[in-house]
């Protein structure tokens, strides 16, 4: 009777299976055929972002046409990402081994990890302000310190002319890491997506501190409102992203021809905040080579933010007395407990040692995970070898940049800045050619596998 009912069991257990085999199937053939559509509709989408009609008639027909097809295009990708959801839901249960690997994988060779080995109050509440997506000024309110925020919604470094042009301010309102964390996050994010299993490792381990629910998730999934999205991105300068003019004036009480200077530097903000306009994405990218054109056009728009503004900074600093001076680098927000140590010294204490160590997590893991989940032979094997070597590339470029030390004046930490960005735009041409070659030579179910590696990585 006993073996009966383990039989009837089996039988069971064997039906269950055939038919969440035969849900795979369709869901991956339906990515699939979903994917190729993706594929065309961005392509259109970036044909008519390409063209220039004459005349306000064709200009309007053009704007109606981009954003039929950018409607159509994030149905598609809605659909996609609910698809892959339900493969997830049905795809084996991953054990527990396989988990801790992967952790312990993704958490070394990375620009962040001596932060994450500093479980300090000023880490933690780094974490809590990365987990809610808060721009520097809604930190500051909250006491915290200002972080690297990789994704708000489909706009990659939303706070970007905010975090440039405050941190030349009041370097000490951020996060000693922030520069470590936006290196980890610009590899990753091009590899695992805003929301991958991966790229989260970035951050200081969530699982340090129970009180924040021990799951950080990168913020690409926000519930920001498009509206908060357009105003952020058409009036970068507005809000809470503004420049500290009144602090500054405050502070300096500038003479009436430092005033006009001011007035320049001002003037050279606003057209820095232009710069901004055209760099937001409607829609979150869901493939590598789509993430970093999008990744790569904000960094050129905030490096072209830097040229315009720092000739106005520069003479109008050169033009303030040592007097002036020293109270314009003593500018800052009240972020609550801060450390004894100077934030030059956090940071070279925490940088200098890791900078030139080995980079495996962004190099090596996406490298290995790309090759185990799309399984490429004969030319795309030799195609994704150069995307390797293109990567570890990119990586020494930002290694090279990675400072002993944060100047002590806006002037310098602006230079800095600029050759930061700089680094990150040489990455950027280093990887996309041979990123875009390597996807070229894939099947459609091997794109599809690969834009969806973060769901995947840990099967």
């Amino acid at each position: 009777m006993q073996q009966r009912a383990q039989q009837h069991q089996q039988q069971i257990q064997q039906r269950q299976q055939m038919v969440q085999q035969r849900q795979r199937d369709a869901l991956s053939r339906q990515s699939t055929e979903r994917q190729t559509r993706i594929d065309r509709l961005q392509q259109r989408v970036q044909q008519l972002q390409s063209q220039k009609p004459e005349g306000l008639r064709a200009q309007r027909a053009q704007e109606r046409t981009l954003q039929t097809q950018n409607r159509l295009l994030q149905r598609e990708q809605s659909m996609q990402q609910r698809d892959q959801a339900r493969l997830q839901r049905l795809g084996p249960a991953q054990a527990a081994v396989g988990r801790a690997a992967a952790m312990q994988a993704a958490e070394r060779g990375r620009f962040a990890e001596r932060f994450r080995e500093q479980a300090t109050p000023l880490s933690q509440a780094a974490l809590m302000t990365r987990q809610s997506g808060w721009a520097p000024r809604e930190a500051w309110q909250h006491r915290h310190p200002a972080v690297f925020v990789a994704w708000l919604g489909p706009v990659f470094w939303p706070y970007a002319y905010s975090d440039i042009f405050d941190y030349t301010f009041w370097s000490y309102g951020y996060d000693p890491g922030y520069w470590a964390y936006a290196y980890d996050d610009f590899v990753d994010t091009v590899f695992w997506g805003g929301d991958g299993a991966y790229s989260a490792y970035a951050s200081t381990n969530p699982y340090d501190y129970p009180q924040t629910g021990g799951g950080y998730r990168a913020r690409r999934g926000s519930s920001a409102s498009q509206q908060a999205l357009r105003q952020l991105c058409d009036a970068p300068d507005k809000g809470v992203t503004a420049w500290p003019f009144e602090s500054i004036t405050q502070a300096v009480r500038p003479t009436p021809e430092q005033r006009g200077l001011l007035d320049d530097l001002k003037a050279a903000a606003a057209r820095a905040a232009d710069a901004f306009k055209q760099s937001c994405n409607d829609s979150y990218p869901l493939t590598p080579p789509g993430r970093l054109r999008a990744m790569t056009n904000r960094v050129s728009a905030t490096l072209e933010a830097v040229k315009i503004v720092r000739p106005a900074l520069e003479k109008f600093y050169g033009s303030l007395s040592d007097e002036q001076q020293a109270r314009f680098n003593a500018l800052g927000p009240n972020v609550g407990e801060r450390s004894q140590q100077q934030p030059q010294q956090q940071e070279a204490n925490a940088q200098g040692e890791s900078c030139g160590d080995p980079k495996s997590s962004l190099t090596e893991l996406p490298i290995e995970r790309i090759d185990a989940v799309v399984q490429p032979a004969g030319k795309q094997k030799e195609a994704l070898d150069r995307l390797s070597d293109a990567t570890k590339q990119a990586v020494k470029g930002l290694q090279a940049v990675c400072p002993d030390q944060v100047p002590l004046t806006p002037i310098g930490r602006l230079e800095a800045m600029q050759h930061r960005l700089e680094a990150m735009l040489e990455a950027a041409n280093w990887v996309q050619p041979v990123l875009d070659e390597f996807y070229a030579t894939l099947s459609s179910e091997q794109k599809a596998r690969f834009n969806t590696m973060p769901r995947t990585a840990s099967q």
